[in-house]
C-alpha cells in the first residue's frame, strides 16, 4: 500500500469535518458533527470552499458521515451518539433535485436500534454510537461505533430502506475488526462504485472488506491498513474503486486536512 498522501488543508472554519462525499462535478461534500452548523460544504480538492447549503428542517444534533446513490441523492447520517442516550436517530435524505438550491430540503429516515433496551445501556454494551454508513440497493447499511469496556473489538451491522419513513433497524449481524480500543471502532464507512470492496475508517486504520455478499458481511476478508498517522481521522470516501479520499478533523497532533490514498 502507498502512504497517506496530503492533499490540502481544510479552512479554520471546517476544524471537525466528520463525513466527506464526491459531489457530481468533482468536489467534495463535507460536514462536521455536533456543536456545528445545519450545513455541508462543496470543498474543492484544494480545501477551499466553494459553497455552503444550509439543509431546511434539519438540526445537526451529532451528523457524522456522508453517503450517496447511484442517482446522486446525498444523505446525512445524523446519528452520532456517544453517550448511546439518543432516541431520535435520524438519516437526513437530499434529493439531487434539491442540491441546486441554497437551502435545500430534505426527507427524514428515523430508525432505532432494536437490540437495544436501555438508554443508555451497560458499559459492556455501548454498541449504539454510529459514525459511518453507506448506500447499496436501496438500504443504508450502519456501522456502529463501539464503545464497550471491556472492550470486545465487534461493530454491529444494520440496516433501513433509503426511503423517508421510521423504521426498527434491520440487525444483520457482528463484524469483528481487533481488540485495540483506541484503534479499531469504525468512525466513517463507504463501499466502492463497483460494490466490491467496504472501506472502514478507524483511528489510525483501514480495513478493507472484500468477497462479500451483501446483506452478509460475516465472511468478508478483511484487510488492515495501518495509516501511520496520530491525528484523528474522521471520513472517508471512495474517488473510484482503487482511490480513497480521508480527512480528519484538528487535535493536538495536527489534522485539518484532507488525504488522499492509493489501494493495490
Amino acid at each position: 500500500m502507498s502512504e497517506l498522501d496530503p492533499l490540502s488543508k481544510f479552512p479554520s472554519e471546517l476544524k471537525e469535518v466528520s463525513g466527506v462525499e464526491i459531489a457530481a462535478d468533482g468536489n467534495i461534500w463535507v460536514i462536521e458533527d455536533s456543536g456545528n452548523k445545519d450545513k455541508i460544504y462543496k470543498v474543492g480538492r484544494d480545501g477551499d470552499i466553494k459553497e455552503s447549503l444550509k439543509i431546511d428542517h434539519a438540526k445537526n444534533r451529532d451528523w457524522e458521515d456522508l453517503a450517496k446513490d447511484v442517482n446522486g441523492n446525498l444523505y446525512i447520517g445524523d446519528f452520532g451518539n456517544n453517550d448511546n442516550e439518543r432516541k431520535d436517530l435520524l438519516i437526513y435524505k437530499i434529493p439531487k433535485d434539491e442540491m441546486g438550491k441554497k437551502e435545500p430540503n430534505a426527507d427524514k429516515i428515523g430508525f432505532k436500534y432494536p437490540l437495544q433496551k436501555d438508554f443508555p445501556p451497560k458499559r459492556d454494551s455501548l454498541y449504539f454510537d454510529t459514525e459511518g454508513f453507506f448506500h447499496l440497493n436501496d438500504y443504508l447499511y450502519i456501522f456502529t461505533k463501539n464503545r464497550t469496556r471491556p472492550y470486545s473489538g465487534e461493530t454491529l451491522v444494520y440496516r433501513v430502506p433509503d426511503r423517508k419513513g421510521e423504521y426498527e433497524a434491520e440487525f444483520l449481524g457482528t463484524l469483528f475488526l481487533c481488540a485495540d480500543q483506541d484503534h479499531c471502532s469504525v468512525t466513517s464507512a463507504d463501499i466502492s462504485p463497483n460494490g466490491n470492496t467496504i472501506a472502514l475508517l478507524s483511528y489510525g486504520f483501514v480495513f478493507l472488506l472484500t468477497d462479500f455478499s451483501a446483506p452478509d458481511f460475516s465472511k468478508s476478508s478483511i484487510k488492515i491498513i495501518d495509516l501511520n498517522t496520530p491525528t484523528q481521522v474522521e471520513s472517508v470516501c471512495f474517488v473510484d474503486n482503487k482511490t480513497l479520499l480521508i480527512a480528519d478533523e484538528e487535535n493536538n497532533h495536527g489534522g485539518r486536512s484532507l488525504y488522499e490514498l492509493k489501494l493495490d
